[in-house]
């Protein structure tokens, strides 16, 4: 494609230079510059684009996108707002791949990605080709590819996309963060369906409010846009039971579907019946009702359930099919994963790092322990510091033995950290151990029959991150190891 060509999908820049060469790529990155790129300065919160324009240059790029003049002997594109042009030009470039297929968006605090795996395997058990883009990776039909954030920037996400269309997936799933609505970087998505799971505290290092984090996360729905298409029609799956619905409610013109536990819904479950083995609950939905009886443990795996259904019953598939799935459903790692090397007491790993995520895993464990409860938790460095306090008094008011420890201090004093815990928690019972696998280790010396750890926080990582280095480091290996020591 010519830059001229790729230019006319823009309406406000200056450019600087006539040329009109041939655009091999995209790129945002100046190291993966080649013969023939086009380069965004993008402006990050640690390296500016700009800087490295030179780089590009002598790497080979044919023009630059960019928000000031530059001295550089390609041509320059200046625009307002590099970031929201790159969404704009990778929607074009890569021909517009999300409205070839069929795109579904789950955002909320917790719980996207379980979602988004429930729905995969759901479209896949009947014979559908399916793509994924999550927390943990990308996928192409079972083709996994790492990332590096929950939702990535627009150029990689539309070029993941392109991948798709030439790999004939029919259908694809994605997390949407707050950070990813926020920054942009699903603009161009064309999305079919939005999910909405729930909204709790989290992020406010970033959003700063509730009420911002709240905003943001609306912008999904709105992002479904005012048309009425009969041919592709757009839905809204709602969470009744969380009060935020209301809002993203009124912020779309989409078909709205609720689904719920509590407030009267489309899709609902009722008598829900549970033990340390899994889930049974009364399936009612407007094409029929069903018992299921699933393998996933806890009332926020039944929500997440329901949200897959409502999605895939929107999507046009049976509902008995959908059920027969939901039935084989296996766990996703780093979700209330057990760890078992034949000890007599139960280890769970879990992602759990919020304070509604981590009240929930508890509060299910609470139903059927018969034993004591030992919680292994940290809170993470450079982000919401409010949280921590909060995270050490769900700890302490449900486990018996809780444990403090370090998750990923990142550039943060693993010590003023738990300090920070230990503040909300004055005068109650706790152990601080800021070694990750020293404590994971004391946990499990002090487990006896019936007894029930949690190990919450990092989940499916398997990495820590301290200062400025990455080590490896995973949960559940460390458990494992450890529970092999003291068999």
């Amino acid at each position: 494609m010519r830059l001229q060509d790729l230019l006319a999908n823009l309406h406000d820049f200056t450019a600087k230079g006539t040329a009109n060469p041939v655009i091999t790529s995209l790129e945002m990155d100046s190291r993966e510059v080649k013969q023939g790129s086009l380069f965004f300065c993008v402006k990050g919160n640690t390296f500016d684009g700009h800087a490295f324009s030179k780089q590009a240059v002598d790497n080979g790029a044919a023009a630059i996108i960019a928000e000031r003049n530059l001295d550089v002997t390609i041509p320059v594109i200046i625009v307002r707002d590099s970031r929201r042009v790159m969404a704009i030009l990778a929607d074009a470039f890569f021909n517009h791949p999300t409205q070839k297929l069929h795109l579904i968006g789950v955002t909320g605090t917790n719980g996207k990605t379980s979602i988004t795996h429930i729905i995969e395997q759901i479209f896949q058990s009947v014979g559908r080709k399916t793509g994924l883009i999550g927390t943990m990776y990308t996928k192409i039909g079972n083709r996994r590819i790492d990332m590096v954030n929950t939702t990535p920037e627009s150029l990689l996400l539309q070029r993941s996309f392109k991948q798709m269309v030439d790999e004939q997936v029919e259908t694809a799933v994605m997390e949407v963060s707050s950070h990813a609505l926020d920054l942009g970087r699903v603009h161009g998505c064309d999305f079919d369906i939005a999910v909405f799971s729930n909204l709790t505290q989290d992020h406010l290092d970033y959003h700063q409010s509730m009420h911002e984090y709240r905003r943001v996360k609306g912008l999904l729905f709105a992002s479904l846009g005012n048309r009425f298409e009969h041919k592709r029609p757009k839905f809204a799956v709602l969470n009744a039971d969380d009060k935020a619905s209301r809002e993203y409610l009124k912020s779309t013109a989409a078909t709205i579907i609720t689904y719920g536990i509590n407030q009267t819904s489309d899709i609902m479950a009722r008598n829900i019946e549970m033990n340390s083995a899994g889930t049974a609950f009364d399936l009612e939905t407007p094409v029929g009702k069903y018992k299921i009886t699933m393998n996933l443990v806890g009332l926020f795996s039944v929500y997440n359930v329901l949200a897959a259904i409502a999605v895939c019953v929107v999507s046009g598939i049976p509902l008995q099919s959908i059920v027969n799935a939901v039935e084989r459903v296996k766990g996703v790692p780093g979700r209330f994963e057990l760890v078992n090397q034949g000890q007599n007491y139960t280890v769970i790993v879990d992602y759990a790092h919020t304070p509604d995520s981590l009240e929930n895993v508890l509060n299910t464990v609470k139903q059927f322990s018969q034993g004591k409860i030992l919680l292994v938790v940290g809170c993470g460095g450079d982000r919401d510091r409010s949280k921590r306090p909060i995270m050490a008094q769900i700890a302490t008011k449900y486990a018996d033995i809780p444990i403090f420890t370090s998750d990923n201090p990142r550039l943060e004093n693993p010590i003023q950290i738990l300090e920070d815990m230990e503040n909300g928690v004055k005068g109650e019972s706790f152990f601080t151990i800021p070694d990750r696998e020293k404590a994971i280790k004391y946990a499990i010396s002090k487990a006896v029959k019936g007894d029930i750890i949690i190990i919450a926080g990092k989940g499916h990582e398997s990495y820590q991150i301290i200062g400025n280095q990455t080590y490896e480091f995973d949960d559940r290996l460390v458990a494992a190891r450890a529970i092999k020591e003291m068999l």
